[in-house]
């Protein structure tokens, strides 16, 4: 390399190319969707917490979920706020990096274990307290959220041994680790072969284990006698079949679906859904399709 070569210390975040108009309007409505879903993930968090009668493994994962949902949203939306309204659209290294810290191996991780909740409830009901201990939870969550961790530091350290030597522009809303590695003046293979790696260990196996899950799940229902109890059994495993479909739907095409340039306006778009409009539906999902929350909140709005 040169002696005349800069190195990167900050990036430019291109975002969408839109009109000033438009960019204010999408700035209004997005900050009203990161406030919602604030406020919603929130309230799933403050019912859990209050309400006795939702400290079950169930909803004790949903928790988990909830704080997972404004972690994520947190972590990439504020700057991409900030973005629409201001010219400047840089991001210095460091913070860029940090952005690459994806909640992505952990929310996968907590929607097997509350898949396997439901298998446990549904196929196994007699030993359903036994299995689902609090201990076999708390175990679940730690996993997920040390796996998630762990993948994350993985990334984080080997784009920290990459150089960047220009150009600046990362074509994302935020810094997505495979637009930043775009921008790497080295080989970055082994980045992308460890992306690979833990696309297929969070993506490919936890869809695979859910799939089983459900199959058995689905064959369990079938065998109920009673219309009544197949409708209930049914309907405490949609909300987390809708938030799987989604979370996954859009997770697979981001990260497994082979990269093109024309591929690079829908990406942003589905990187959107996944940290913005995905926590704000998640406890829609939950709360508008699950009686005992609504329960719950109706309790909790006759005590104000």
């Amino acid at each position: 390399m040169g002696s005349n070569q800069s190195w990167v210390t900050e990036f430019i975040l291109v975002g969408f190319r839109l009109s000033a108009e438009m960019e204010v309007f999408l700035f209004w409505i997005f900050s009203l969707f990161y406030i919602f879903s604030l406020l919603a993930n929130g309230m799933i968090l403050g019912l859990i917490s209050l309400d006795l009668r939702l400290h079950t493994p169930m909803y004790f994962f949903l928790s988990h979920l909830a704080v997972i949902d404004i972690s994520y949203a947190s972590n990439n939306v504020p700057k991409m706020l900030a973005n629409l309204v201001n010219q400047k659209r840089t991001i210095s290294f460091v913070p860029c990096i940090m952005q690459t810290f994806l909640y992505l191996a952990t929310e996968c991780l907590i929607l097997v274990a509350m898949s396997y909740d439901r298998f446990v409830a549904i196929c196994h009901p007699l030993q359903y307290t036994v299995i689902m201990s609090w201990r076999v939870c708390l175990l679940l969550a730690v996993t997920s959220w040390s796996c998630g961790f762990i993948l994350a530091l993985v990334h984080a350290i080997l784009l920290l041994r990459l150089p960047f030597c220009g150009p600046r522009e990362v074509n994302h809303l935020f810094c997505e680790i495979l637009s930043v590695l775009k921008l790497a003046c080295a080989d970055t293979w082994i980045n992308q072969l460890v992306i690979l790696a833990a696309c297929m260990f969070v993506l490919v196996g936890p869809l695979s284990l859910m799939l089983i899950s459900y199959m058995c799940i689905l064959w369990a229902i079938l065998k109920i006698q009673s219309g009544e109890g197949r409708r209930k059994a049914f309907s405490t495993c949609s909300s987390h079949l809708c938030v799987v479909g989604l979370f996954f739907g859009i997770a697979m095409v981001v990260y497994m679906v082979p990269d093109s340039k024309q591929r690079e306006e829908q990406e942003k778009i589905l990187s959107l859904f996944h940290s913005l409009f995905n926590p704000m539906l998640n406890p829609l999902i939950y709360s508008l399709r699950n009686a005992q929350v609504k329960a719950s909140l109706y309790r909790a709005l006759k005590k104000i």
